[in-house]
């Protein structure tokens, strides 16, 4: 095999050639770059998450009786499972009234999942239950929670689901209701609330 032939890169001649080189014709070149004058007067300005103004001291004053709760797909089937009534065991877990809602993502999830979920699909047309018209693309529910709890912070989000629940940890003054041990309970309340003893 013959020795190849070697051939200047690119880069490097691009390298040797400056835009501010003296070689370049005048119009060529590149004009230095002029510095502006900071006002000290102006406001300096910085990319931080604005907080709403509701909450105050990580406490959000939009939550109170009676409690707004998003419901999830699943928290329906693992509260059918664990054989609760959805607004009665609410009711009894937070001792104020609890108005359930549901979104129009969550309902088209609830009737893709087909005859295994008739039950859960009947609990969800329940009259107590509110409907939240959705007006986005797309029917993912987990999405539509967060976007709807990053809005408005003023529902907790019920639902067992892992990763829904590591989203809104993220949101600030947002709860989380879930089951465990065959009841509800609920992350991130208010200080002065106090749980019910059974």
């Amino acid at each position: 095999m013959g020795k190849q032939k070697k051939t200047r890169k690119y880069v490097t001649m691009k390298r040797m050639l400056s835009l501010r080189g003296q070689r370049l014709k005048e119009k060529d070149r590149l004009k230095p770059k002029k510095k502006k004058k900071k006002d000290p007067s102006a406001l300096k300005e910085r990319e931080a998450p604005q907080h709403p103004s509701c909450l105050f001291f990580q406490y959000n004053t939009q939550l109170g009786p009676p409690y707004h709760i998003l419901v999830d797909t699943n928290f329906i089937n693992f509260s059918i499972k664990a054989k609760l009534d959805l607004v009665q065991s609410m009711m009894d877990w937070l001792y104020a009234k609890c108005v359930p809602f549901i979104t129009d993502c969550v309902m088209a999830e609830i009737e893709k999942s087909g005859q295994k979920y008739r039950v859960a699909l009947r609990i969800a047309k329940d009259p107590r239950f509110e409907r939240l018209p959705c007006t986005h693309k797309g029917t993912y529910a987990v999405d539509c929670l967060v976007q709807r709890v990053t809005q408005h912070k003023c529902y907790t989000v019920a639902t067992v689901d892992r990763d829904l629940k590591q989203r809104i940890r993220k949101i600030p003054g947002v709860p989380i209701m879930y089951i465990s041990n065959h009841r509800y309970n609920t992350e991130r309340l208010p200080d002065d609330y106090v749980a019910p003893r059974f």
